[in-house]
């Protein structure tokens, strides 16, 4: 029986041979990686999927911001990466953590939701390219995978993704 928990340090490990396994170790060099450069998963919106005591996945999110033109850095949530473990794939256990991540941000009101993934996959989550178009990042994107989800009113069209710390009391980090 799948369980999801609130992501924990415990889980690190893991999570990390978890990633390894499913995306290879050359999974670093990718520009979501870079906008999460030295930062911690946002314990509130992060989480791990279990049968009994094993991980069988997780969803990790992270605080970023969306630099414009002029004017002061705007907060964004980044959500992944989603994983699940190969054995357990066509269960539901990668929607089953998107949608607990999406509550546990809807609650807080915490900012919009970025992600890099597959549109027809993320879509039905709320998720689109519509907003992203225009905006740079720390390294190469496919902007039909740069998907955002939450209102776009006020942010720019023109603007650089970045690492960011939310804002204080926003979300506590994984301890």
């Amino acid at each position: 029986m799948i369980s999801l928990a609130p992501l924990a340090a415990a889980h690190l490990p893991a999570i990390e041979s978890l990633l390894d396994d499913r995306f290879g170790p050359a999974r670093h060099k990718r520009t979501a990686y870079r906008l999460r450069d030295g930062a911690s998963p946002l314990a509130d919106y992060s989480f791990v999927a279990t049968d009994g005591d094993q991980i069988v996945g997780s969803v990790q999110c992270w605080p970023i911001a969306l630099k414009p033109l002029h004017g002061a850095r705007l907060p964004l949530v980044l959500l992944g990466p989603v994983v699940v473990a190969a054995a357990r794939e066509g269960e539901g256990i990668g929607s089953a953590l998107v949608r607990a991540a999406l509550a546990a941000i809807d609650a807080a009101g915490a900012p919009p939701v970025l992600l890099i993934g597959d549109a027809p996959f993320y879509g039905r989550f709320g998720f689109s390219a519509a907003a992203t178009r225009l905006w740079t990042l720390p390294g190469p994107v496919d902007h039909d995978r740069l998907l955002l989800r939450g209102p776009s009113t006020g942010l720019p069209r023109l603007g650089a993704l970045e690492p960011a710390q939310l804002v204080a009391g926003r979300a506590a980090k994984v301890a």
